[in-house]
């Protein structure tokens, strides 16, 4: 028998099983029963896990290689590769999404989207003709109060110094994951130059490129225009410091959202096998964001460490060399960054373990306001450990 014939045996539903191609390394096991696979989608993967409910190829062929489907999960058509996506995901046709993805619950874009360590909390949704790589985005808390990336928009993360040190951060994990926060909101045809972190409840104009932090929240932020004219390139870098302070934080987020999924999320996703694939699949896919983001602060250090430093001025002269002289301790600081004990987290979990909800939001959301603070305040402190660079 060949695997779409296994797959058909476990009641799989395929309309068209000469046009789908089901690689031999997958296991059908990890195919639940009920599952629509649409003509022409191709299935790769031996860690692949697609659980009940999900839909593939609605709108357009998709290519689904190695990733992990919770339920009622929907990707219309594109190519989706090393990436998970909880319950009631969705992703439109055309779409490519790469490695170091995470969408959680509810999280949905429109068609012609690029993703590519990206990670999108619950609720958020997302236009089309997206280009939104080496992002994090949380905030909403619920369907008709999310957080919104406007059609036609760019998170720029690559420099004309050739780094990717441009990882932004759109609210955080501490707060996020508490599902209570004010949702932000980036207008379409516009854009972000990371690395910028972005706080709750902004609201960015239509049309417009945001090359700041905006660390105040509630904020209408209309940014102004690059002054116009031509000129001659700078060589090099000049000022770091945001660049490593915002990756830095990052990190630090990152480690935070690994010791959320490893603590909170693990007893509700390993009730169920598909679950179970989803969990190791984010953890792979966190720890593969954290290394990363370390690979392309390193490429900057480097850079920085070959320098002629004769034309730079004294203030930022000293800047480069105290970046570093001070990286590699820094460096083996974020590595290590990882969970904390503290009474804040057993406040946190013995509630949590208490709360009878079953799924995920409706558990977090189910806890009382001084939990989810205590909770917020023990992954506060996984941020903060990480460091954070002047």
């Amino acid at each position: 028998m060949s695997r779409t014939d296994d797959l058909l045996a476990r009641g799989v539903k395929i309309a068209a099983p000469a046009s789908v191609e089901i690689g031999p390394e997958v296991d059908p096991e990890r195919i639940a029963p009920g599952v629509v696979i649409h003509a022409g989608c191709k299935v790769f993967g031996e860690r692949t896990s697609i659980g009940p409910g999900c839909v593939l190829g609605q709108e357009a062929p998709a290519t689904v290689d190695d990733c992990q489907l919770e339920a009622g999960v929907r990707l219309k058509g594109g190519y989706f590769s090393g990436a998970v996506f909880l319950d009631g995901a969705a992703m439109g046709s055309g779409s490519q999404v790469r490695p170091g993805t995470l969408l959680e619950e509810g999280a949905e874009l429109a068609h012609t989207t690029g993703l590519k360590q990206t990670i999108l909390f619950p609720f958020v949704i997302g236009g089309s003709l997206l280009n939104f790589c080496d992002a994090l985005m949380a905030g909403g808390r619920g369907r008709d109060d999310h957080s919104e990336i406007g059609s036609s928009f760019i998170h720029f993360n690559f420099t004309p110094r050739g780094d990717k040190a441009t990882a932004s951060l759109f609210g955080d994990v501490p707060q996020g994951v508490m599902l209570d926060r004010d949702p932000i909101f980036l207008g379409g045809q516009g854009g972000v130059a990371g690395p910028v972190r972005v706080a709750y409840g902004t609201v960015l104009a239509a049309g417009h490129v945001l090359r700041k932090d905006v660390p105040e929240p509630g904020m209408l932020v209309v940014p102004e225009f690059p002054r116009p004219g031509t000129g001659p390139v700078a060589k090099g870098y000049r000022s770091v410091a945001r660049v490593m302070r915002n990756g830095t934080i990052y990190l630090g987020n990152l480690a935070a959202l690994e010791a959320w999924y490893a603590n909170v999320r693990r007893p509700l996703l390993t009730r169920t096998p598909h679950g179970t694939a989803c969990l190791e699949g984010a953890l792979r896919q966190l720890a593969g964001a954290r290394s990363e983001r370390l690979k392309r602060l390193d490429a900057v250090v480097a850079a920085l460490e070959k320098e002629d430093r004769a034309g730079l001025d004294e203030g930022l002269r000293k800047e480069h060399e105290a970046v570093c002289a001070e990286w590699a301790a820094a460096r083996n600081r974020l590595e290590r960054a990882g969970d904390v004990e503290c009474a804040e987290k057993d406040v946190f979990m013995a509630a949590w373990s208490a709360a009878q909800e079953e799924a995920h939001v409706a558990r977090v959301q189910g806890l009382p306001a001084a939990v989810r603070k205590a909770g917020t305040a023990w992954l506060q402190q996984i941020v903060d450990n990480a460091g954070t660079p002047a």
